[in-house]
């Protein structure tokens, strides 16, 4: 099993996601575009991970990079690779699938609730998503579901949460992969978005009880273990 994660800051990186490839006996690869790494062609892994940011997909003059990217999520997608994009990830997938990237109406940062999106046949993703209480937002956009994608989950604050595109490419507004130390690390950097708002925690709350993290990371490694099911399914 080939991984590779791009990573688009330093302070936003593979968090329990590291943990669950070394048990699979993974080869691990970055590209970490904010040193200007080179992206690797889709032959090169098995699994691409996308993984957030505090820049918008709009950002293209500023971080060219991010066009660069999205052609690599729609070559891997065609390869039938698995694809996970968290966050900015989720979002440039979106993109790179011809769907609409803006601004939702308020930016959602904290501890809420995601709900499945209700279907008479429900994915297994779906299933898995509603088991924790609350999961971890920190984003200020949005994104239109692609045509050809499962809306999986919605929230109070923000309608479109998760979608899968075919059986195993996977998009997440949310972070399930962070640690509380990685989220210290974030709120160190981006702590000029703690501003009042509906759908905005304070630091202090965010960070204050380790079990939400323990859930959210089980949660991860549970996704990561049903990817790794279908992918490896004939």
């Amino acid at each position: 099993m080939r991984a590779h994660y791009l990573q688009h800051v330093p302070f936003e990186g593979l968090g329990v996601i590291e943990q669950w490839l070394a048990s699979k006996g993974a080869k691990v690869s970055v590209s970490q575009l904010f040193r200007g790494d080179v992206l690797p062609a889709a032959s090169d892994f098995d699994w691409l991970i996308v993984m957030g940011g505090p820049m918008s997909v709009c950002d293209v003059s500023s971080h060219p990079w991010l066009a660069l990217e999205q052609e690599l999520i729609r070559e891997a997608i065609a390869a039938d690779k698995v694809v996970l994009g968290i966050c900015l990830g989720a979002q440039l997938i979106a993109s790179a699938q011809g769907a609409g990237v803006f601004r939702n109406l308020t930016p959602e940062i904290g501890w809420f609730r995601i709900e499945a999106v209700e279907r008479p046949e429900r994915s297994p993703f779906s299933q898995l998503l509603e088991s924790v209480p609350e999961v971890l937002h920190w984003h200020g956009d949005t994104f239109e579901i692609p045509p050809a994608a499962t809306h999986l989950a919605r929230s109070e604050g923000c309608e479109r949460q998760a979608f899968l595109l075919g059986d195993r490419v996977l998009a997440l507004q949310f972070h399930l992969e962070m640690t509380r130390n990685e989220l210290g690390d974030l709120v160190e950097h981006c702590r000029d978005e703690l501003r009042e708002g509906p759908w905005i925690q304070s630091e202090r709350e965010m960070l204050g009880d380790e079990k939400r993290f323990e859930r959210a990371n089980e949660l991860m490694r549970a996704v990561l273990d049903l990817l790794y099911q279908i992918s490896a399914t004939p």
